[in-house]
């Protein structure tokens, strides 16, 4: 008989498992590797909302897809093959990793749009009657959408493969979702469920990016942030302002280069640092969620979003939820161990040839702040030169680069 397979281990609740972690060594979270150890809670409290075990799953067919929308409340995952078994390598990623990208889809991202939905946002009365279901049901989508309720349900269920951008455009209308929810649910519609993952050479800053990074100094505190997340570059004054704690160095390690999702989410000392960790949190769960839509096959990008979903409670309870952003400008409030209270903006540059790189700027609120960041300087040590690889300039651009 088949071989049993078993459930992917990357979705089950943290609560479930047992060991503890030692809170003074915390140089590996930044890493992209797993590392087995798990950090004790911060003192803050989690996100996570408190849900009750689920019993233990039993075995399944391998020729059986496994719904996990049932256990437990986490997310809905679906699709192993015949051959495929939990950590078997399937194109460069994991099997777990390669789960955790399925499981968003057309049709879980359209169910969680429909849930969040307020009928009276969209001028439909609601009747007095008790409502079964969160938002609006099936049925009124459909018929607010001009297509029938069969239809519809097949489209939510991923039994027909994708939908027209008619239809699309009229359930986004019906739903009121903005641009960056649109893009999302586009991307989802024209990508196949990705069969195999492509794990791409390690990202290099575009030339321009860095020249303009470059050309900063310690005036205003930046970082360079790739695709993922990870930091391709900081100068001393972002670096003193978010990342004191680690070596500076560490961005030229391309194998150790830190990652603020792995940051945000497995070191303690992240949430101690920012005021309102859990608006900033929710933030980065969303646009790592909208850069999944724009690479499905990225393996690097499952890993990390794997990863997160073993070690974090408040990362699978955020991911539950749905949602996407781009996150290009916002406010930080800090409590810096250092300088104490501050009130920043953050702002993402973004550079049309090489869109996935972002240049994030901090720049002060108030004159406390202000004067505060102009300390960093007189506390640092001297500018060092980036140790980075410049891109040299394509032929046809008709100039070379100074020597």
């Amino acid at each position: 008989s088949p071989a049993p397979c078993w459930p992917s281990p990357i979705f089950i609740s943290p609560m479930l498992r047992g060991g503890s972690g030692s809170r003074q060594d915390h140089s590996h979270v930044y890493s992209s590797h797993v590392h087995p150890r798990r950090w004790t809670p911060s003192a803050r409290p989690s996100l996570a909302h408190a849900r009750a075990p689920a019993p233990h799953q039993p075995a399944c067919r391998c020729d059986e897809p496994w719904d996990m929308a049932t256990s437990g409340g986490m997310p809905r995952i679906l699709g192993y093959t015949r051959q495929g078994h939990p950590g078997e390598p399937i194109g460069g990623a994991s099997a777990a990793s390669l789960e955790s990208m399925r499981g968003e889809t057309l049709g879980t991202f359209l169910k969680t749009r429909r849930d969040k939905t307020v009928p009276e946002s969209i001028g439909l009365d609601p009747g007095s009657a008790p409502r079964r279901v969160p938002g609006l049901r099936r049925e009124e989508l459909a018929r607010l959408a001009g297509v029938s309720v069969g239809y519809y349900t097949r489209i939510e269920q991923d039994q027909t493969g994708t939908a027209s951008t008619q239809v699309l455009n009229a359930l986004a209308s019906v739903m009121r979702l903005d641009d960056v929810e649109r893009t999302h649910l586009y991307n989802l519609a024209h990508s196949n469920s990705p069969s195999r993952m492509i794990r791409e050479a390690p990202e290099k800053p575009h030339r321009r990016v860095l020249s303009l990074f470059e050309s900063l100094h310690e005036a205003i505190p930046a970082v360079i942030l790739g695709r993922r997340g990870d930091i391709l570059a900081w100068n001393r004054s972002g670096h003193e302002l978010l990342f004191e704690n680690l070596p500076f160095e560490a961005p030229t390690d391309i194998d150790q280069r830190p990652c603020v999702p792995r940051l945000f989410f497995l070191d303690p000392r992240m949430r101690d640092l920012y005021s309102n960790w859990e608006e900033l949190a929710r933030i980065h769960v969303a646009y790592l969620r909208l850069t999944s839509g724009r690479y499905p096959n990225d393996a690097h990008l499952a890993d990390l979003i794997g990863d997160l979903s073993t070690k974090s409670d408040d990362f699978v309870s955020l991911w539950e939820e749905g949602d996407v952003a781009d996150c290009t400008v916002g406010r930080m409030l800090l409590s810096h161990p250092m300088l104490g209270p501050l009130d920043v903006d953050y702002q993402v540059w973004l550079q049309p040839e090489s869109p996935d790189h972002r240049l994030e700027v901090y720049t002060p609120n108030n004159s406390a702040t202000r004067d505060a960041l102009a300390f960093f300087p007189m506390v640092s040590i001297p500018h060092a030169p980036l140790h980075t690889t410049r891109e040299p300039c394509p032929p046809d651009e008709g100039h070379r680069e100074k020597p």
